[in-house]
């Protein structure tokens, strides 16, 4: 039987969805071809609040009974996150891919106003910013997540969205956890050459 991936894509109240983040820069395909079973469905795209896009994508999990790895992308990393921590019986390991970056001022300015812009309320803009390492999740939840295989994936090169900091802080508090050898987010242009590579260590993980 095959193994099941859930990637859950990136991005925040943007014009991004699974097809742009996985699909066209073959990472869906890539996986498939190497026996994997992909689940990458689109995120809410105009959440109030993380809660939405856990109910949305916990569709998905809730009828299951095989586990399966997850793959949270960036501010999606806090969705699989929480859907671990929801279906602790379904999600048996969990990879934080570019994680993004919480905590700092310049970035959270800058993400606010952007939340805004592309008009999200007030409200919902704060509590989706609100948290500790990760948006949305409590270093104390993060904890927890140590009872499964974690690992963590970088980006390259190191953005002010993406920073080191974020990836050091998430090994250094879920025990246990492990980086793994990072490249650029698939959007970017400097992503294809990593693409082989990045498929190799999303199925050496699951396997």
């Amino acid at each position: 039987m095959s193994r099941t991936v859930l990637l859950v894509h990136g991005g925040l109240w943007e014009p991004m969805d699974s097809q742009r983040f996985w699909g066209t820069p073959g990472i869906t395909a890539g996986l498939v071809s190497a026996g994997m079973t992909v689940l990458a469905p689109d995120r809410p795209k105009h959440p109030s609040g993380w809660d939405v896009e856990v109910e949305a994508l916990g569709e998905l999990l809730a009828n299951r009974t095989e586990p399966l790895t997850l793959v949270g992308a960036s501010n999606g990393g806090t969705v699989a996150a929480q859907l671990t921590l929801a279906y602790p019986d379904l999600v048996d390991r969990l990879l934080f891919a570019w994680p993004a970056t919480a905590g700092d001022v310049e970035v959270d300015t800058l993400t606010l106003a952007g939340l805004l812009g592309r008009g999200c309320p007030p409200e919902s803009a704060e509590s989706l910013l609100a948290g500790d390492t990760l948006r949305g999740t409590t270093d104390a939840e993060l904890i927890d997540l140590a009872r499964i295989p974690v690992a963590v994936l970088p980006s390259l090169l190191e953005n002010p969205m993406h920073q080191r900091r974020t990836v050091d802080a998430l090994l250094a508090l879920i025990p246990g956890s492990r980086e793994l050898s990072g490249c650029p987010e698939p959007p970017r242009p400097d992503f294809p050459p990593y693409l082989d590579h990045f498929v190799r260590t999303i199925v050496e993980f699951v396997n």
